[in-house]
């Protein structure tokens, strides 16, 4: 175990050289403690969590959970089609409604823009509660700013999370197998579930939902009651002056506060069974536009960091910043095997597939193996480091996930998770094909202008 971190050290990128001492890299204890002084999040104790990167199987278990629930359903996601599949989904969001479950239902605005009124107005009509995120009339100034992210909580008991929407082409068995999109979805019970339905309650809160019950609202202007006065001598006209000015500080900061709760939300009390050092663990990491951005990059440092084996990572969307970027060449030159799967052909981004080739020489030259994905639409957002350590969610690898939209992922520590991930990775490897060195050298040159206009503009994609 190395030397405990300074709190410098834990700041945003400085976490690498933080993790880079750890002897046992991610298995190390105090590893975990790193990401909880980054984060500030809990590692919460909980069951084996069950991997799930067929859509089909994905959706069913959801469709189980809703069925299954007593007393309250949360379903948010960035998209919600009326088609087949999301017809299934309204209609057990309806049946749990009609048993007496509260039914709540966040969606993006943006992202569910071709979903049909109808669809939303029946859903209304039938008991559930539903809300659109930033729409731009309540938000006109923040439109960039997205709920990008992807859950289901069903009593604050069960949970789901990852990359797929809810549409047909993330798999159902309405659409033949070459069809669906690869993407990847993770089932977890315990306390894990409570968080995210704080998670949920903070974004919906943010859309002008009601008050959830059974959760602590807390405002932004909370911490300034909870810090310490400074000390002054209590003398005449001294302490006058200090009591009038820390009753206007304390106006200002309540003042500041509420127009804060009313711009992002208020801010949700989480319940937590903490995990042991030597328990599976799970890592909340949910970052939305004025929080949470800098910790997310954080993580994603210590994790590049604490690599001493593998580092194989899965994103559809490939344009990291330049700093995140070297962290990255920096572990496959100190001999750590690092694996990238992105796109194919089949992108649903090509401008984005650019921006990553743009990269893809640098990346060759330092070792990093890539692999593009030719079997459908590579959709899933996981990394699996070490064989210990699975991050699991909605971001992706590039700016609009680090800067400006809300995300949910979860980070487990616990080897059978681990394994399973690897083992969907292998199996995508064998639907891929890698990019050689050689084979970048026949591009042809307008191919090469391309990727390098595409990567210098990777902060407006």
């Amino acid at each position: 175990m190395g030397d405990a971190p300074s709190p410098r050290e834990v700041r945003s990128y400085r976490a690498w050289g933080a993790a880079r001492r750890f002897t046992n890299g991610v298995r190390d204890p105090a590893f975990r403690e790193l990401l909880q002084l980054i984060d500030g999040g809990p590692m919460h104790q909980c069951p084996p969590p069950v991997l799930l990167p067929d859509g089909a199987a994905a959706f069913r278990a959801m469709i189980e959970a809703i069925d299954a629930a007593l007393e309250e359903v949360l379903l948010e996601t960035y998209i919600l089609r009326d088609d087949k599949l999301g017809e299934s989904v309204q209609q057990a969001l309806v049946r749990a409604a009609a048993r007496g479950v509260r039914t709540y239902v966040l969606v993006d605005a943006v992202g569910s823009m071709g979903t049909h009124d109808r669809f939303w107005d029946s859903l209304t009509e039938q008991g559930v509660v539903v809300r659109h995120f930033h729409r731009f009339w309540h938000h006109p100034l923040e439109a960039l700013r997205r709920d990008h992210r992807k859950l289901l909580v069903c009593d604050r008991r069960v949970s789901f999370t990852g990359g797929m929407n809810i549409g047909e082409e993330y798999g159902s068995s309405i659409r033949a197998r070459h069809d669906v999109w690869r993407d990847t979805f993770v089932q977890i019970e315990g306390s894990v579930a409570r968080e995210l339905a704080a998670v949920f309650a903070e974004g919906w809160d943010r859309a002008r939902g009601p008050t959830l019950p059974g959760l602590e609202y807390v405002s932004w202007s909370d911490d300034a009651h909870a810090s310490p006065q400074q000390n002054v001598a209590a003398v005449g006209t001294l302490a006058l002056q200090h009591r009038l000015q820390s009753a206007l500080q304390r106006q200002m900061q309540r003042r500041l506060g509420r127009q804060r709760d009313r711009r992002r939300g208020r801010r949700v009390r989480r319940d937590v069974d903490v995990a042991s050092p030597d328990d599976r663990a799970i890592l909340v990491l949910d970052p939305r536009p004025g929080r949470g951005q800098r910790e997310m990059l954080g993580v994603l440092a210590a994790l590049l960091g604490g690599a001493r084996a593998r580092l194989w990572i899965t994103t559809p969307y490939f344009a990291p910043p330049t700093r995140a970027l070297s962290l990255l060449l920096a572990a496959a030159r100190r001999g750590v095997d690092v694996r990238l799967l992105l796109p194919s052909e089949r992108t649903d981004v090509p401008l984005i597939r650019h921006a990553a080739h743009g990269v893809y020489r640098t990346l060759l030259e330092s070792g990093v193996r890539i692999f593009e994905y030719e079997r459908a639409t590579l959709h899933a957002k996981t990394m699996v480091v070490d064989g210990h350590a699975s991050l699991i969610g909605s971001s992706n690898l590039d700016f609009r996930s680090f800067w400006l939209n809300a995300e949910c992922n979860v980070l487990v520590f616990d080897d059978a998770c681990a394994a399973a991930l690897e083992s969907s990775f292998h199996e995508d490897l064998a639907n891929s094909h890698e990019i050689t060195m050689d084979e970048w050298r026949q591009w042809t040159w307008a191919h090469r202008v391309l990727d390098r206009t595409a990567r210098a503009l990777r902060w407006a994609l």
